[in-house]
């Protein structure tokens, strides 16, 4: 099979809100070898390991697809540290769910502190596109309750 064929016949992100893609169903995906999804504050977190090749990248797909249909404005970040391989089956996954995600107002962005990710994005001219952040951010820590005394009500007026 070509590249060009496959692309065609590989499950997009819009499929899944159509039901034409690989995923029957609606909630979570499950964990696979290759993915798993988790909520860390305000982001969803896709952990991708292992080899990602045109074997594997449409069990990443999947989570991804999930994520950004889960959310209005989705924030995804993408955790590649633990990849071992990664092709242009994982690019062409990461592209359609980052153009899915900013089409619904949020963003997708790359963790990854292997210099080998950072040069696979540079000979695709994507670093622009995915910068990778070296580790994930913080999540942001709630909001502590307002000190001090409550505000005073409102005065009515007076009658005098």
């Amino acid at each position: 099979m070509t590249p060009d064929a496959h692309d065609r016949t590989a499950p997009r992100p819009e499929d899944a809100a159509t039901g034409t893609g690989s995923r029957s169903g609606s909630g979570p995906v499950a964990e696979n070898p290759y993915a798993r999804t988790r909520r860390t504050g305000p982001f969803t977190v896709i952990e991708v390991s292992g080899e990602i090749d045109m074997a594997s990248a449409d069990l990443v797909a999947e989570h991804l697809t999930a994520a950004v249909d889960g959310s209005a404005e989705p924030d995804l970040l993408v955790d590649l540290r633990h990849v071992a391989f990664f092709d242009c089956s994982g690019l062409r996954v990461l592209c359609r769910a980052e153009a899915a995600a900013r089409a619904r107002g949020g963003r997708l962005r790359l963790v990854s502190d292997q210099p080998r990710m950072r040069r696979l994005l540079r000979a695709a001219r994507l670093l622009g596109r995915f910068p990778p952040l070296p580790d994930l951010p913080p999540a942001a820590p709630p909001t502590p309750p307002p000190s001090g005394p409550p505000p005073l009500p409102p005065r009515g007026p007076s009658l005098k």
